[in-house]
């Protein structure tokens, strides 16, 4: 590892091969924890290149568990995290919205490392059991239209760094790599980045998969369709911007949109939301992210057929349905 530092810290950039086999050899733990914490800490100096992003990326798909999901269709709405903004659990709560529509959703989610409550901190709060075992996770789809996959128990390499990334608390190219390798490969994506730069890399790498991918980030910083401010959106199609009021009817403040200080406030907001008892901007948000989900998949003719079909969703107790089928498999 210190020829490599050594390497990096002369502001030379890695292959693809050789940035693979580095997080094959840190899941391995061939390296001493400061040395990972120093390999870390060069991405978080510069950009990262979009090969070095494929190396990792294929070392995590290669040492990943598999799971085979019965050949569904599958959407993941899911954000790369690190934005700083600690919002409530935004995407969780969509991915519930959208399988209250009947569609099917695998949520690939973490704890969180630069924020309060990651997915997996709100889901195990909420009583939910990790698991691998595939024909559980098939019986959770088939009754609940939703599965949850936590990425440490698909991903040995995570599992290796969480301390590391848990201490250190700040965002780490590891939070780039969570909505490239959800190990159920979803047909559908709806993937929140935290920067323009970061917009772009996953443009590029998602292009190259063939699958409908819908690319979105708050022009303020948010990793998520916020309704604070103007959204890019760039799909397979395309890019555009498109306002609160396109999206959501109206603007929301910031502070509409906060998360709380604990995973315990975090899953008292999610319920809440869930039943339908939400703030107008909780629930608007919400909404938003779940349409935008919805319309990714082609099955609407428009953004506000989808809204819609997410509002009926809610609304209706769908959503919360299919929360409550979810943890009674438990």
């Amino acid at each position: 590892m210190k020829k490599i530092l050594q390497y990096l810290f002369e502001y030379k950039t890695l292959s693809r091969e050789q940035a693979k086999e580095i997080l094959v050899n840190i899941s391995r733990s061939q390296y001493s924890e400061s040395e990972v914490t120093a390999f870390i800490t060069v991405f978080l100096m510069r950009s990262i290149t979009i090969e070095e992003l494929q190396g990792f990326r294929d070392a995590l798909l290669e040492l990943s568990v598999k799971v085979d999901l019965n050949g569904y269709k599958l959407v993941d709405i899911v954000g790369t995290g690190g934005d700083g903004k600690n919002t409530f659990n935004i995407s969780t709560l969509a991915c519930f919205i959208v399988a209250g529509t009947g569609q099917k959703v695998a949520k690939h989610g973490n704890y969180g490392a630069s924020s309060v409550s990651g997915a997996s901190n709100v889901m195990e709060q909420l009583g939910y059991k990790f698991k691998s075992d595939e024909a559980q996770l098939k019986k959770e789809l088939e009754a609940a239209n939703i599965c949850f996959l936590h990425a440490p128990v698909f991903h040995p390499a995570l599992k290796a760094v969480a301390p590391i990334r848990k201490n250190l608390g700040l965002r780490t190219f590891f939070n780039m790599l969570g909505p490239m390798v959800n190990p159920a490969a979803p047909a559908y994506q709806l993937v929140g980045v935290y920067s323009l730069e970061m917009a772009r890399i996953y443009n590029y790498l998602l292009q190259q998969t063939g699958q409908a991918f819908t690319i979105i980030h708050g022009l303020d910083g948010y990793d998520e369709i916020s309704l604070t401010n103007d959204t890019k959106v760039i799909t397979n199609h395309g890019e555009q911007i498109l306002t609160p009021e396109y999206l959501g009817k109206r603007a929301v403040a910031p502070q509409d949109i906060y998360g709380g200080n604990t995973t315990e406030e975090a899953a008292k907001i999610f319920k809440t939301v869930i039943k339908g008892e939400g703030s107008w901007a909780q629930n608007a948000v919400v909404l938003a992210n779940a349409a935008m989900a919805l319309q990714c998949t082609g099955n609407y003719s428009s953004y506000t057929d989808a809204y819609n079909a997410a509002v009926e969703s809610l609304e209706s107790g769908k959503a919360y349905q299919s929360l409550q089928t979810l943890v009674n498999l438990q």
